[in-house]
Parts: structure tokens; sequence; C-alpha cells
């Protein structure tokens, strides 16, 4: 395995030769997959960051509001606003934790299943058209190179 410092075989020559960093492509990719799923979520009227923790909620429901903010790459205290906003429109609700009455879980309310349910396909399309020019095995292959680059820097 590469020590953290050093370049894969290669690496440096190619990157190079290749334009802009991978660093520069990723943020590009998300900045234009965040406005697209703006655009997606605006009849809704919910946001992508808002969207992002609904789905968290919907694999780990229950969880605290700390743990939804770090799932779903935002500030405690930006969370607490979402969650508050969420709550308004009924969208989440907030329960006492089983496991420590002084904490409060947030729950995926029936409402918010329903809007994740509404834009479910119309997020696997978007998804389908970011990868539209790949190969199955391309995909499968950006999927784990994603999840690689994460484990490394987590």
């Amino acid at each position: 395995m590469t020590r953290a410092h050093e370049w894969p075989a290669g690496y440096a020559e190619a990157a190079d030769e290749a334009g802009p960093s991978l660093l520069y492509l990723l943020k590009r990719t998300e900045l234009v997959v965040r406005a697209r799923l703006e655009e997606l979520l605006k009849p809704a009227g919910v946001t992508a960051l808002q969207y992002t923790a609904l789905t968290v909620l919907e694999r780990h429901d229950g969880i605290s509001a700390a743990q939804l903010a770090r799932d779903s790459f935002v500030t405690a205290q930006s969370m607490a606003d979402m969650v508050r906003a969420l709550e308004n429109r009924g969208l989440v609700r907030r329960e006492p934790n089983p496991g420590n009455r002084r904490e409060k879980v947030i729950l995926l309310a029936d409402a918010g299943r329903r809007l994740l349910a509404d834009h479910a396909e119309p997020a696997r399309l978007l998804e389908r058209r970011m990868v539209a020019d790949l190969g199955a095995a391309d995909v499968e292959r950006f999927r784990e190179a994603l999840k690689s680059a994460h484990r490394a820097l987590s």
C-alpha cells in the first residue's frame, strides 16, 4: 500500500499531462451535481442539503442531530436550523432518545418518506445522466474509486 506522501507509480507524470487536478475536477462535478439536484428539488421546496439529510434518515432513522450533521456533511449549527425547517414542514419529527432521555433523535416523517419516494426516480435519472458515457464496469470502478479516495482521507 502506498503511504500518503508517496505517489502511485507513474501518477505524478500522468497528472502533469492530464490537465486540471483531480481535486478541481471532483469539486467541479460536486457543484454541477448540486446545482442539478437543486433544480430537481425546487418544486418540492427543499434544498439539496435538506434532501441529503432526508436520505440519511431514510437509511439511519432515529439518529441524533449531531450524527445527522456528520452524515449530511454540515455543521451542527446548520443541522439544528435544517431540522427545525424540516420539522416545521412535517418532513421529520423529534422524539426522546430511549437510551438517553436528555437527547432527542430525529425520525423521518411520512411526508418525508413521500417526498423521497417522489424524487427517487428523478435522482436516479440524474445519476444515470452523470455516468451516461461510462459502461457498467466503468461505473462500478468509479464508485469503488470514490469509496477508496474517501477511505484514504478519512
